[in-house]
């Protein structure tokens, strides 16, 4: 995979209260939330972005294309 190509987030994995904790990209790779968060940041993740909570923490989410399909609530989980 070219360094410049946009990975995606294809599977989620959940802790017991449903958060998001990690991540199984396209490339097959595994992250944790931290580092996705770094990669939305950077734009090195398609359809989904980092942003500021009121809380002050970053919270990642997918971007509003209109397709529920792609939503990380709705992604497979691993």
């Amino acid at each position: 995979m070219n360094v410049n190509e946009k990975k995606s987030i294809q599977a989620v994995r959940r802790d017991a209260q449903g958060r998001n904790i990690a991540f199984r990209l396209s490339s097959g790779e595994e992250i944790d939330y931290h580092e996705a968060i770094d990669l939305a940041l950077n734009g090195q993740l398609e359809n989904v972005n980092a942003f500021r909570g009121k809380d002050g923490d970053y919270h990642l989410r997918s971007n509003a294309d209109g397709n529920p399909n792609n939503n990380l609530d709705n992604l497979p989980t691993f």
